[in-house]
Formats: C-alpha cells, sequence, structure tokens
C-alpha cells in the first residue's frame, strides 16, 4: 500500500493525547498541535481557547507543503524543522514521520532550545505510534474499521 489512508484507534489516539499534554507541561509552552498534512487537526493541548485551531491547522499544512517545494528546488527531501519568532509569540513547527506535524507555540517564559530539546523526545514518541498505526492498518488479517457498513446503512443514515 503506498499511502494508506490514517486510521486514528482510540488506544493510539489517548497515547497522543498524553505525548502532547506532557509536551505542554515540559516545554512550558502555551499551545500544542499534532497536525495531519492535509491540514486536519489530530490532537491539541494548552490555552486553545483564543486560538483558531482550523485555521492554524490549515496554515501550517500549507506552511509544509510551501516549504516542501522550496526543499525539493534545493535537492533535499523535506525540512523537517522550521521555527518563527515574533514579539509575543514563537512557533516551532516539526515534521514527525513524514506523516503528521508537531507545533508548539510559546512566548519568552520558555527558551527555544528547551521547546527542541522537548520536541525531539516526543516526536521520537510519536513517530512509534504513527508507525504502529501504519503496521495496523496495512496489516492483512485485521477487519478494515468500516467494514460492517454496507451501502444500505448509508443510504438509510441520509434518507432520515
Amino acid at each position: 500500500m503506498a499511502n494508506p489512508q490514517m486510521v486514528m484507534y482510540e488506544e493510539e489516539f489517548n497515547q497522543i493525547q498524553a505525548i502532547v499534554d506532557r509536551l505542554v507541561r515540559e516545554a512550558n509552552a502555551e499551545v500544542v498541535f499534532i497536525i495531519d498534512k492535509n491540514g486536519q487537526l489530530i490532537a491539541a493541548a494548552g490555552d486553545t481557547a483564543d486560538v483558531d485551531t482550523t485555521s492554524l491547522a490549515s496554515l501550517t499544512a500549507g506552511n509544509i507543503a510551501a516549504t516542501g517545494g522550496i526543499a525539493k528546488l534545493l535537492r533535499e527531501n523535506e525540512f523537517t524543522t522550521q521555527f518563527h519568532e515574533g514579539e509575543r509569540a514563537n512557533i516551532h513547527i516539526q515534521l514527525v514521520g513524514n506523516r503528521v506535524i508537531l507545533v508548539v507555540i510559546f512566548d519568552n517564559k520558555t527558551s527555544l532550545g528547551l521547546v527542541r530539546l522537548r520536541v525531539k523526545k516526543s516526536s521520537e514518541q510519536l513517530n512509534g505510534i504513527f508507525e504502529r498505526l501504519l503496521a495496523k492498518v496495512e496489516d492483512p488479517e485485521r477487519e478494515a474499521p468500516f467494514a460492517e457498513i454496507t451501502d444500505d446503512d448509508i443510504d438509510n443514515l441520509f434518507n432520515d
């Protein structure tokens, strides 16, 4: 399977959420997101109340795609890490396993060095989880998550 559709199971989602929650604390970050390369938010932690998560996820995915184009022009596979510094907020963006995007938003109460150190550890853990998810999807013995849903079930759902 060249590029299987990502399916999220509850066990892996809980593991991902625990890593994101821990990263917010350990890096002293304001917000941490996990986004897929299509711009869909997978997990979030921290003070997300004042953040338009949908727009942030979409723009971050677009940023990764654009940077990927620059990388190809420079004969690089990908630029896996980006950092943007503002007056009040900084963003560290890390591509994890070429599958998902880890975004850490932080201010001057923490340092880039601490964020990078914590992101490295978290990225390794996240990559392991996504490797296991991929193995589940590619396992021919495993039943597809929606195999029991028939076309009639879908028609009935939309005819109500």
